[in-house]
């Protein structure tokens, strides 16, 4: 029963063709589902702090159906985005409908396509669960970002190196463009010192990121020539809502916690403390359990129906849903996080 509960997901990718058959304020549909009614049923349903006991881990990993559930959210993404691109460029909408419509969609990009692409990014010893998870990011336009991901920010996490870490004090208006633009140039250095070391020149066929700018403007290109100018401008909203919506959940996820120094460029371990965590029930099965966040960075290989809740992780007041409201507006942010990063900070030293 547990794994049909994750599959509560696609009633994300639901609700933006339920809003765009039923026209007009509804193709507001999904945003209103995901900042609203979520939020609300999180304070309803509560937590889940329980855990998988750690005999059973290696079993409950197997399980095909949780694996199924994250692999089918790839055909479901792509066939989503492309659909979009015909609506937009052959059905009649509205202004306020074409406003509903890309929201909408760039949403489930954020939740269906890139929370999912995260999950599978990490499945590093296969090649199926990387293909998808770039397959997902390439419809958004963030192709770079899994390798950054998971050869950066795990490893940079909590320091002043990564750009994914929000500092304290920082809004997310201020943390937005460090992260797109500094993630950008983390991948793109690392690609340059593995193809160095080589004996290799940055602009190769070698270089991943290279590559996957060549396939996202392909990718334009693509779209432009078979659906026209609007598509165009469709898809590269619906990506920027997407990447907006990643990189706010970044924000919330690090806001204000450090690791200590040891050394030139060198930090203590990574410990559940050093990632802000959140078991609510319901945003947790949408999210296929990012919110437990703390364990995801303790234990970067663990499949998502195996993370831990730790009580001694910072804990948020609320889900991400609730949490995005919050940062969305940095003097409420403040007021609610800062003493809770400065309480942490105390019990720490």
């Amino acid at each position: 029963m547990d794994i049909l509960s994750f599959y509560l997901v696609y009633l994300v990718p639901f609700s933006v063709i339920a809003g765009y058959m039923l026209g007009g304020a509804y193709t507001f549909l999904t945003p209103v589902v995901v900042f609203l009614i979520v939020p609300l049923l999180d304070i309803v349903i509560g937590k889940d702090t329980g855990n998988i006991p750690e005999d059973r881990t290696r079993e409950m990993e197997e399980v095909f159906g949780y694996r199924l559930a994250t692999w089918f959210c790839a055909p479901v993404q792509m066939g989503l985005v492309f659909w979009g691109a015909y609506v937009v460029t052959y059905e009649e909408l509205t202004f306020l409908e074409c406003c509903g419509f890309v929201f909408s969609m760039g949403t489930s990009s954020g939740v269906l396509g890139i929370n999912v692409a995260h999950e599978l990014a990490h499945r590093v010893n296969t090649k199926l669960e990387p293909g998808l998870s770039r397959l997902m990011l390439w419809s958004v336009l963030y192709m770079h970002w899994g390798l950054e991901h998971v050869v950066g920010h795990h490893r940079m996490v909590a320091t002043p190196e990564d750009p994914a870490t929000a500092r304290f004090g920082e809004s997310f208006y201020r943390f937005l463009p460090r992260t797109v633009f500094g993630g950008f140039n983390s991948a793109w250095s690392f690609e340059a010192e593995r193809l160095g070391r080589a004996g290799k020149p940055a602009w190769s066929p070698e270089n991943r990121i290279a590559v996957a700018l060549l396939f996202q403007t392909s990718l334009l290109i693509l779209i432009a020539l078979v659906f026209g100018g609007l598509a165009l401008i469709y898809w590269i909203l619906q990506a920027a809502i997407a990447i907006t919506l990643l990189e706010i959940v970044n924000y919330i996820e690090h806001y204000g916690l450090l690791r200590k120094q040891t050394g030139e460029n060198r930090y203590e371990p990574v410990k559940p403390r050093h990632s802000w965590n959140s078991s609510n029930w319901l945003t947790n099965r949408f999210l296929f359990n990012l919110q437990r966040h703390s364990d995801h960075h303790y234990k970067p290989g663990r499949r998502y129906q195996v993370l831990r809740h730790h009580d001694e992780s910072p804990q948020l007041p609320t889900g991400y849903a609730g949490m995005i409201l919050l940062a969305a507006v940095p003097r409420l942010w403040r007021s609610v996080m800062d003493p809770k990063v400065e309480a942490g900070r105390g019990r720490s030293d």
